[in-house]
């Protein structure tokens, strides 16, 4: 093997010279008695950049590196697999996973969001479950009412209630005089003699003609609103025996001149001619509500189950 190397690697340079070292180029030298490799026109191979391939030139391992790193490259992104592409239930999509081919599944029963446990069914319900098993009203609030409660419950209740029921609670609201069904008169004795949870849960599932609230107000507002509604009931009754003592009692007429509004704004309000309906009324049309609607205080008349008996003389 030494002397086919040998024969192969010392052949005469036909008109070539080697430089001196002198002239910055290195002269090869034989290492260990080894004759030193040359190249297929006989340029010599240098022994340092030789030994450090491995006796491989060192573009060719350059090349190998970038191939090598190309192909891991590939690999690795045909492998990819994004979070767009995994399998998952796509929501309003069927699915073939569950016996129903329903993606959406139902809750488990007796599931109980974070945050709406809500122990307190009075606070959510206004009614507590009666001796008889029957649901039950109750005059009492189940918070403390205090001054910003009130002062909450009537800035929902002029947004809300007026329309129908007017700021003071006559059930002679704007509306209500331009032909819409009567409200309520929260000052009559039907009212009075109701429990406040009562207008709390007329607010939740809507009376009659009223629709409800449930969805503009939550639960605080509306058992906020329902204590105004007690406030403005004793407001409208209220006499000057029950003002404590050292009160300085004022007219709605002071209040408003004192405010530098007009000198009618206290006085009750005149429906415009520009509201009255100038036509017939039409019966087949329906009737429309004519406010007031009840009287102060309605007679309250129980039917009997069995007619009377006569009455002896």
């Amino acid at each position: 093997m030494r002397k086919q190397l040998s024969a192969l690697s010392f052949q005469p340079l036909a008109g070539r010279t080697i430089p001196a070292a002198d002239a910055g180029y290195p002269i090869p030298t034989a290492n260990a008695g080894y004759p030193i490799p040359t190249t297929k026109d006989g340029c010599p191979i240098h022994a340092t950049a030789s030994r450090r391939m491995g006796g491989i030139p060192q573009l060719l391992i350059s090349r190998a590196f970038v191939v090598a790193g190309l192909a891991a490259t590939l690999l690795l992104a045909g492998c990819r697999q994004d979070m767009q592409d995994q399998p998952k239930i796509i929501s309003q999509r069927g699915s073939d996973f569950f016996a129903d081919h329903r993606g959406a599944r139902p809750q488990v029963v007796n599931t109980v969001a974070r945050g709406q446990l809500r122990e307190d069914s009075y606070f959510y319900t206004g009614v507590v479950q009666g001796a008889n098993g029957y649901r039950e009203e109750k005059n009492e609030m189940p918070f403390p009412v205090t001054l910003e409660v009130l002062k909450r419950g009537q800035e929902r209740f002029n947004i809300y209630c007026t329309p129908c029921h007017s700021r003071v609670g006559n059930g002679l609201g704007e509306i209500v005089e331009r032909g819409y069904k009567p409200a309520a008169n929260l000052h009559d004795q039907v009212r009075l003699s109701q429990p406040i949870s009562h207008y709390y849960y007329v607010m939740t599932h809507g009376y009659g003609a009223m629709p409800d609230y449930s969805s503009q107000l939550t639960p605080v507002d509306r058992w906020a609103v329902a204590a105004y509604i007690r406030a403005l009931q004793l407001s409208q009754s209220a006499k000057l025996e029950d003002v404590p003592s050292g009160v300085q009692v004022k007219t709605l007429k002071e209040v408003a001149v004192e405010n530098h509004l007009p000198e009618g704004y206290a006085a009750p309000w005149a429906l415009p001619s520009t509201a009255i309906q100038a036509y017939a009324h039409d019966a087949k049309q329906g009737t429309p509500g004519m406010a007031p609607a009840n009287p102060a205080d309605p007679e309250i008349k129980i039917p009997l189950s069995k007619p009377a008996p006569p009455a002896t003389k």
